[in-house]
């Protein structure tokens, strides 16, 4: 798991956006509407929050900045080398420092302000102190724009550093430049290192990832390093110098034994031994690369005795593991990252190595005492001399026997492949597995497709005549069916006779209920008089249907009239021609008389009937308003159709909106 993970740390603004930003929030969640008119203690209580909140931002986002940078005393000495190395660690605190100090400075003048605050006399006076105390924090951010474009120049490159965990499983890859490091890797992970034929391609830390054991293993190519004093290093060969002092890793130190990388095998050997105190307790490897343009066997004598040379301190760090000083496998190897020979090798080799090394130390901690005084061996001790050997039963061993013989007879498929000429000269029969009543059947030629129909369907002899059972056996059902329900009662007895016509009178009873039921005037529509073309519906048939059925039609008759005679607006016999004069009589009754004396006059709704459940007509008013506006909304909902959009609240935008700035205050 990676510790330290530098992309997450916040953007720095620079010093004017840092301002912006804090003073935009503070009108944005203060009030900021304010008059004279009010009480002292609410205009001291205004300015106060506004200084106050002030400086609770700036303090949360100085405190952020200061969190998130990571203290290179307390993290890993790897990386803090390597920031330090990268970044100056006296510039990189100083920077710190100047935040922290700017915090502090801000909330004394905070707390300096709010007590004068505390005793403005006037809204004038109060106001001054407020701008007064805003200003004084932002010149001390702006005091800051040096420390805070130099972090985010900071923040930029760590972001950009590889995800390195100096705890875990480590192979670390080492030598001149241009020794094929990179390509190593490449091979090796999923990494994609720049490769190019010059030195000094890889200028900083890349990091790959492989598996060896089902365990995860982190591969980190350095950039080049030379033959020259500690002092004249740059910082690109001191990011290698770094991982190799911090990180606990296997070592794979490269060497070009053909020099087309531009170095001396003598001038690699003069490396590896200024750099080899950085290889104590850490296993190491001599990787001789290139092997395609020059093999080892090959190399002169001097070029010979350095490369051994370089073995034997090799071998150094195997016996310092616990190993033994003849045991040099794994110490040199060959390899040529071209043609991938003894690549896989060499990784598996590092590997196993560097797995070892751990184990061992684990091994020799304390913890694991804890953990071995929890196992306990149990191993019996024989209580005389003669021998027992195991009892195995007769059955069992003859069992055994049988089956070992059948594995050595029983042929595979392959086996018979290989006898009969191999694959595309032998094929494998399906149909000698299958299980028949007769052996002989197995191999028996039988078309699936015959004539455009599936064989299938036709391999029963006697098919048809099956399907002429089933017809006549299907005409005979039919048939009985037929005559279930066509009963002519020639068979049945007396008593089956007369239940066979009770049941048949209560039947036709019931045919004639229904279309009685449904020829009668509830049920029947009602026809309109535009659609009764021919008068078949008129107020005499009417009068001869009732009459005969025994009734007296005046009645209905004079009502259906009634209902036909519309509202005529004629003179009154009464009023003859006579010219209008002005009489006690009232519009109502005038109302009253104009009216048909044939029309049924309906009661109001809100018309009080004693025994109806109210008190009064108003109190008959307010419960029909009530049950109305109970049934509105279902009512509504029910005549609503997927075309009715409804808005159910509409606010101006300066409600949703944060703060106005000063300008016009009509939005439209």
């Amino acid at each position: 798991m990676v510790q330290y993970n530098f992309k997450k740390i916040t953007v720095v603004p620079n010093a004017n956006n840092f301002i912006d930003i804090i003073l935009s929030r503070t009108q944005r969640q203060t009030p900021t509407v304010v008059h004279k008119g009010y009480a002292i203690s609410r205009l001291r209580q205004f300015y106060m929050r506004k200084v106050k909140y002030t400086q609770q931002n700036f303090h949360d986002k100085l405190s952020t900045i200061i969190e998130e940078f990571p203290r290179l005393d307390d993290i890993h000495p790897f990386y803090g080398d390597l920031l330090h190395m990268l970044y100056n660690k006296d510039h990189y605190k100083l920077a710190l420092g100047a935040i922290n100090t700017a915090r502090n400075q801000i909330g004394r003048v905070a707390k300096d302000y709010v007590k004068l605050l505390k005793y403005g006399d006037s809204l004038y006076r109060c106001k001054s102190l407020k701008v007064a105390a805003l200003g004084r924090m932002c010149t001390l951010m702006k005091k800051l724009s040096g420390s805070l474009a130099y972090l985010e120049q900071i923040r930029q490159h760590m972001a950009r550093l590889p995800s390195i965990d100096p705890n875990t499983r480590t192979i670390l890859i080492c030598g001149y430049p241009n020794v094929g490091k990179s390509s190593f890797i490449n091979k090796i992970t999923r990494a994609d290192v720049d490769v190019q034929p010059y030195a000094f391609t890889t200028k900083s830390l890349f990091v790959g990832h492989t598996d060896y054991k089902y365990l995860r293993y982190q591969v980190i190519d350095t950039p080049g390093i030379l033959d020259r004093p500690f002092e004249d290093r740059n910082i690109i060969e001191m990011c290698s110098i770094t991982a190799l002092a911090h990180l606990r890793s296997a070592v794979l130190f490269f060497l070009d034994i053909s020099g087309s990388c531009g170095y001396s095998i003598a001038q690699q050997a003069a490396l590896f031994h200024s750099i080899k105190s950085l290889f104590m307790n850490k296993p190491l490897m001599i990787v001789c690369n290139k092997t395609d343009l020059q093999p080892l066997e090959g190399l002169s004598e001097e070029d010979r005795k350095l490369v051994m040379e370089m073995k034997a301190e090799a071998m150094k760090t195997v016996i310092g593991q616990g190993g033994e000083a003849t045991n040099d496998e794994g110490v040199l190897l060959t390899m040529s990252t071209l043609t991938e020979d003894g690549v896989i090798a060499v990784k598996n080799a590092a590997c196993e190595r560097l797995l070892n090394q751990r184990v061992e130390i684990k091994m020799k901690s304390k913890k694991i005492n804890d953990c071995l005084n929890r196992f306990h061996v149990a191993i019996p001790k024989p209580r005389d001399q003669k021998e027992r050997p195991p009892c195995i039963p007769q059955a069992v061993l003859e069992a055994r026997a049988q089956q070992a013989a059948e594995k050595e007879n029983r042929k595979t498929e392959r086996d018979l492949e290989d006898e009969n000429g191999g694959a595309g000269v032998y094929s494998a029969s399906l149909k000698k597995n299958y299980i028949l009543a007769d052996e002989e059947w197995k191999e028996d030629i039988l078309p699936e497709i015959l004539d455009g129909h599936n064989v299938a369907d036709f391999i029963d002899p006697d098919i048809l005549m099956r399907l002429e059972e089933l017809e006549r056996e299907e005409g005979m059902r039919q048939v009985e069916d037929d005559d279930d329900f066509e009963m002519d009662g020639k068979d049945l007895t007396p008593e089956e006779q007369e239940a066979l016509a009770e049941i048949r009178k209560k039947k036709s009873i019931l045919i004639q209920q229904h279309r009685v039921k449904k020829s009668t005037a509830e049920s029947r529509p009602t026809v309109p008089r535009k659609f009764d073309k021919s008068r078949e519906f008129t107020a005499k048939r009417m009068g001869r249907q009732l009459s005969s059925l025994g009734l007296d039609p005046s009645l209905a008759i004079e009502r259906a009239r009634s209902r036909s005679r519309g509202r005529k607006r004629g003179r009154s016999p009464e009023r003859g021609d006579a010219m209008d004069v002005d009489t006690d009589q009232s519009h109502k009754k005038l109302r009253t008389r104009s009216t048909s004396r044939s029309r049924s006059v309906s009661r109001q709704p809100a018309e009080f009937v004693p025994g109806s459940g109210f008190k009064d007509s108003d109190q008959k008013v307010k419960a029909i308003k009530l049950a109305k506006k109970s049934v509105k909304k279902r009512n509504k909902n029910a005549r609503r159709g997927e075309a009715d959009r409804v808005i159910p609240n509409l606010k101006p935008k300066h409600l949703f909106s944060g703060k106005r700035s000063i300008g016009k205050t009509d939005r439209r």
